[in-house]
């Protein structure tokens, strides 16, 4: 399950493993953060080629997911489990490490407590939702808006459908067909990039979405 996390206002895409029970999370972006690079992609090139010059194996335990793009789009992107992006850390001079090396903790740490008790992750979207300054009502709608979509996906993987960007094609479709937008024109619409969309919708909006995804299982 892909999802943006934050470390000090800046994102970070991660994808939890729910079999391996594991946390990836985008180099790319623990890049950025750690050296304020405007180009950590060529930084992340240049770091992996030293790193296999010098015989470090790091590199060569970096995995590729597709994970959400600026153009909005699902791409391939270097990813790494806590145990290697701390390699990675450890290789790259930057005052941010060690509060990142925190916050990779708390990551881990809420992970365990949310398995125990899934109960925790809704009371955490809820604490985050309020600080956005965002009423009940709205918190409610949206909760029950991602349980419907949750309903919706485990409906697709029981048919068959596991790829991330063929859910992407389907959830744009369904999409326009309410808003004759697809999601990157509604998010261009909003001025948004790697945000959630639906963390940025009205209540009006959180209920077609909810509507429409409610419809396309229950015709299915």
């Amino acid at each position: 399950m892909s999802s943006l996390k934050f470390f000090e206002n800046k994102k970070v895409r991660t994808d939890w493993d729910a079999d391996k029970e594991v946390w990836y999370f985008s180099v790319i972006d623990e890049i950025e953060i750690l050296t304020d690079s405007p180009r950590p992609r060529k930084y992340c090139n240049a770091l992996k080629t030293k790193l296999k010059e010098e015989g470090n194996e790091t590199s060569q335990k970096l995995g590729q997911l597709k994970m959400l793009a600026e153009d909005g789009k699902m791409r391939e992107t270097d990813v790494a489990d806590t145990k290697t992006l701390l390699r990675i850390i450890q290789s790259i001079p930057s005052p941010k490490a060690e509060p990142f090396k925190q916050w990779l903790a708390k990551v881990g740490y809420e992970s365990m407590q949310e398995i125990a008790d899934p109960a925790q992750s809704l009371d955490r979207a809820r604490e985050h939702w309020q600080k956005l300054g965002r009423s009940e009502k709205w918190i409610q709608q949206r909760m029950t808006g991602q349980e419907t979509r949750n309903k919706l996906t485990d409906y697709w993987k029981e048919t068959g459908v596991s790829e991330k960007d063929k859910f992407a094609l389907l959830t744009n479709i369904i999409h326009q067909e309410w808003t004759d937008l697809t999601v990157k024109e509604h998010k261009d619409l909003k001025g948004l990039k790697s945000q959630n969309l639906c963390d940025h919708m009205n209540e009006a909006e959180l209920i077609f979405t909810a509507l429409a995804e409610l419809s396309t299982r229950q015709i299915a």
